[in-house]
C-alpha cells in the first residue's frame, strides 16, 4: 500500500505512535477511532504478521468467508467494505443439481477398450483403415501410411435395465449402470494434451480463461460456511500437463479458482498456527490487518485487496474444518472397505505403469472419492477429483488394466454411497477426460509392433450420473471403426452448456465483461444435450 502524503500524513501520527507503542492491541483501538494511518511506516509491527497471514492463506484461491463472519457476529457493528464473491445467487431457472463432482482422468482413457465395444475393429484387427478416414488428418505420433487397426482383447457385456455396455475392466462401475448417462459421441477441436486439457476445463484451448468450477461459482456462490467454494483434489500418476490452468479462475477475480486440497497430513500446507500463536491471537491479528486493507480498499477499490481479506478469513475458518474434513475415523468399516481405503498395489500392478502412479496411488484414489463425498455434504459447490495419465501409446492392455483397477472401485461406491446418503439426485458425477484414443494401433518407429492408442478428439466418451441426469441411456453413436460421430454429436461446448443448464445456469446469460467483451464458458458455440436430460 503506497504511504500517504501531506496533511493525510499528519493525521496518521496518532496511529504510528499507537503502533509503535502499544502494538497490535493499541493499533486496533487506534483503528476504531478512526485515526488514519500511513501503511509504509504505522504497521512497524504488522509486517512479520502479515508474512505469517500470508503463509496461512497461501493456495487458498481466496475463498471468501467475510459476510459469514458478519453473520456470527464478529463484525456486525461495521458495514463490510465489500460483498462476499460466495454469496448464494439465484439461477437463471430452477436448478436440478447443487454440486459437482468433476472426474478428470486425464491422458485419454481408450473408448473402445471401456464403454463403446466394436466387434469389427477386432475383426479387422492389422488391416489398414480406407485412406477416406485418414485423408487430411493430422495425429500425435502415428505414421499414417503404415497404421493399422487395433482390435480390443477386452470382453463386453450388457449392464443394467437399458443393457449398457461395459469391458471387463470396469466390474464395479457396471453394477451403476442405470444411473449413467454415456455420452459416446464427444469430440473436441485439438489432440494435444495441454490444450485439450484446456479446452475441457474452460471451453477453449487457449490459456487464461477461467475453468468450469471457476465459473460455477462465480454464478452461483456457494452454500459451504467454512470450506472453499471449489476445491481440487489429486491422487498419483503424472500432474495435469496443463497444471493450475485446469483450475485456474482466469480473468474473473482470483477468489473463484480452485483451492488445491491434500488427502494426508496439513490439508493445505502452513494452514496450522506456528508454535505459540494461540487462535485469540490470530484473530486480533486478522482484525487488525483487515482493518488496514479496508481502509485502503474504500480508498482504491482494489478487488485484489478485498480478495486478500478473503483468503485471510477463509484460512481462519479452515483451520478448524479442513482437518475436520480428512478425519475418517468417523466413516464406517463398511463404507472405507467400499471405498477401497488403505489397498495395496500388487508388484505386478507397480510393474504395469509408471504413468497411473506409483505405490500408495490406490489408497490415495481411494481417499480422495470418500473426501469427495464429505465435501459436498458440507456445502462445496465443485470438487475437482484428477488421476493421471491414460496416455496410453504402448502397452494398453496392462495399463488400461491398472489405471482401472485404482479408479473402477472408488467411483462406484462414491455413487452408491452419494445415492444411500439422498445426495445423488442433486449432486453431479462426472467422468472425464480431454480426448480418447485411436482405433489406429501407434506405430512408431522405436515400437517393435503397435500395442497401443494415439490421441483423438474426433470420437470418444464420457459419463454423468446423478443431478437431474436421465440415467440408464447412451447418448450419441460412433461409426463401426469409432473413428468418427454418426449420431448426434456433442461438442465439448455443448457438454459445458449442458452442466450449466443442469445447475439452472443459461450459458448464454453467465458472462462477464473483460476487455470490452462479454465472455462465457462455452465461447460463441454450445448448445444443452436434452437427451441427457432427466
Amino acid at each position: 500500500m503506497s504511504s500517504l502524503r501531506g496533511s493525510e500524513a499528519k493525521r496518521s501520527a496518532p496511529l504510528r505512535v499507537a503502533a509503535k507503542r502499544g502494538g497490535v492491541c493499541e493499533l486496533q483501538n487506534s483503528l476504531a477511532r478512526g485515526d488514519e494511518f500511513d501503511a509504509m511506516t504505522s504497521a512497524v509491527d504488522i509486517n512479520s504478521r502479515r508474512a505469517f497471514l500470508t503463509s496461512v492463506s497461501a493456495g487458498l484461491g481466496l475463498a471468501s468467508v467475510a459476510d459469514l463472519m458478519q453473520a456470527d457476529g464478529v463484525f456486525a457493528a461495521e458495514k463490510p467494505a465489500f460483498e462476499s464473491p460466495f454469496a448464494p445467487r439465484r439461477p437463471h431457472v430452477a436448478p436440478r443439481a447443487r454440486h459437482c463432482i468433476f472426474i478428470n482422468l486425464f491422458g485419454g482413457p481408450s473408448q473402445a477398450d471401456l464403454f463403446d465395444p466394436k466387434p469389427l475393429l477386432t475383426e479387422r484387427h492389422g488391416e489398414p483403415l480406407p485412406e477416406s478416414f485418414t485423408k487430411d488428418v493430422r495425429f500425435a505420433f502415428i505414421q499414417k501410411e503404415t497404421a493399422t487397426l487395433l482390435g480390443s482383447p477386452r470382453r463386453f457385456a450388457k449392464y443394467g435395465e437399458a443393457g449398457l455396455d461395459f469391458s471387463d475392466l470396469l466390474p464395479h462401475l457396471a453394477a451403476c449402470a442405470d444411473d449413467l448417462c454415456v455420452i459416446r459421441s464427444m469430440h473436441t477441436d485439438t489432440f494435444a494434451h495441454t490444450p485439450g486439457e484446456i479446452q475441457l476445463s474452460t471451453g477453449v484451448s487457449v490459456l487464461g480463461r477461467p475453468s468450469l468450477g471457476a465459473w460455477m461459482t462465480y454464478g452461483l456462490g456457494s452454500p459451504s460456511r467454512d470450506l472453499p467454494a471449489f476445491v481440487v483434489l489429486t491422487a498419483g500418476g503424472r500432474p495435469p500437463e496443463a497444471a493450475s490452468a485446469n483450475w485456474g479462475s482466469g480473468f474473473l477475480p482470483p477468489s473463484f479458482q480452485g483451492v488445491p486440497f491434500r488427502s494426508q497430513g496439513e490439508p493445505i500446507l502452513n494452514l496450522s498456527n506456528p508454535e505459540g500463536i494461540t487462535r485469540e491471537m490470530q484473530r486480533l491479528q486478522l482484525d487488525t490487518v483487515r482493518g488496514l486493507n479496508q481502509r485502503r480498499f474504500a480508498l482504491t477499490g482494489d478487488p485484489e485487496i478485498a480478495a486478500r481479506i478473503a483468503a485471510y478469513e477463509s484460512a481462519f475458518r479452515m483451520q478448524s474444518a479442513a482437518p475436520e474434513l480428512i478425519d475418517l475415523s468417523g466413516e464406517s468399516r463398511a463404507t472405507l472397505a467400499a471405498y477401497g481405503i488403505g489397498r495395496v498395489e500388487t508388484e505386478e500392478q507397480l510393474a504395469a505403469s509408471k504413468r497411473a502412479g506409483g505405490k500408495g496411488t490406490m489408497h490415495a484414489f481411494s481417499t480422495n472419492c470418500l473426501l469427495a463425498r464429505r465435501l459436498v455434504e458440507r456445502g462445496v459447490r465443485f470438487v475437482n477429483l484428477y488421476h493421471g495419465s491414460w496416455d496410453h501409446h504402448d502397452q494398453l492392455d496392462p495399463q488400461l488394466k491398472y489405471g482401472c483397477e485404482i479408479v473402477d472401485q472408488p467411483i462406484a461406491a462414491l455413487l452408491g454411497d452419494l445415492k444411500q446418503r439422498g445426495l445423488l439426485d442433486t449432486t453431479l458425477v462426472v467422468w472425464a477426460s480431454e480426448f480418447g484414443r485411436t482405433p489406429l494401433g501407434e506405430n512408431r518407429k522405436e515400437f517393435d509392433t503397435p500395442s497401443g492408442r494415439d490421441h483423438h478428439p474426433f470420437a470418444f466418451t464420457i459419463w454423468m450420473a446423478g443431478g437431474g441426469v436421465k440415467g440408464g441411456q447412451v447418448v450419441g453413436a460412433t461409426d463401426e471403426f469409432g473413428w468418427g460421430i454418426v449420431d448426434e454429436p456433442v461438442h465439448i461446448n455443448d457438454f459445458h452448456a449442458t452442466l450449466l443448464h443442469l445447475f439452472g445456469l443459461d450459458h448464454l446469460q453467465l458472462t462477464y465483461r473483460f476487455q470490452g467483451r462479454d465472455f462465457r464458458l462455452t465461447d460463441v458455440g454450445g448448445k444443452v444435450v436434452e437427451a441427457a436430460l432427466a
